[in-house]
């Protein structure tokens, strides 16, 4: 579970009603508190959303270098499905970011409710996946601004036909699905590929997680060739 408080562990009724409906968890049983922030605590549920430590706190230090993934909005759902799987993946930034091309326009300014709702998704995905880091889940007005702090070299926009990912890029960007335009490419610091296909920007999205997450883990080190 997710607090706001290792020392405290207060429950709002959401997660209470998730260990005692959901997870139909019993007195006694062992579960996780989490700040997000790096910080664990074992503990025993005692039923009624109490949880009472088990051990000490413990920290897991943020993974290096941290990565982000942005992508452009689409229609329904897509979205939180794109955050859910991210998260999962311990991508540390996830950012949408209107394009000349986006079908779905959201504007930073009023796009609060959109954001509260992946940030919920982000929360619940952190929780299921037992991770103690939630990602930083915001919108840009463009993906200028993400270049304060990652530097050119660090960022790049996926296109189909480009190289891969290589090491020094710790953001991708996914465009819609009528591609980035031809000034917003001209203007990119790099360019990646993430296969052959062409992919849909969600499923684009999750791609470049798992390549970038792979980097960084040292997961994958050589080309596989038949």
């Amino acid at each position: 579970m997710i607090v706001s408080d290792l020392d405290d562990l207060k429950l709002d009724a959401a997660d209470v009603h998730h260990l005692d409906k959901v997870l139909r968890l019993r007195p006694g049983e062992q579960v996780g508190a989490t700040d997000g922030h790096g910080g664990y605590l074992p503990c025993l549920y005692q039923g009624k959303g109490v949880l009472r430590s088990d051990g000490p706190v413990s920290r897991e230090a943020p993974n290096a270098p941290s990565l982000t993934v942005g992508f452009a909005p689409v229609k329904g759902d897509r979205p939180e499905w794109a955050v859910q799987k991210l998260t999962e993946l311990g991508i540390d930034r996830i950012v949408l970011i209107p394009t000349q091309r986006t079908v779905v326009r959201w504007q930073v300014d009023t796009s609060a409710p959109h954001m509260e709702r992946l940030r919920r998704v982000a929360r619940s995905a952190v929780m299921q996946s037992r991770q103690c880091w939630l990602p930083k889940v915001d919108a840009l007005d463009g993906w200028r601004g993400l270049l304060v702090g990652s530097g050119e070299s660090g960022v790049a926009l996926a296109q189909p036909g480009a190289p891969g990912i290589r090491q020094g890029v710790h953001t991708v960007l996914v465009g819609p699905e009528g591609g980035w335009s031809p000034e917003e490419l001209a203007e990119a610091p790099s360019q990646v590929g993430l296969g052959e296909a062409v992919l849909r920007t969600e499923t684009a999205a999750v791609a470049a997680g798992v390549l970038l997450g792979s980097l960084r883990a040292g997961l994958v080190s050589h080309r596989f060739v038949d």
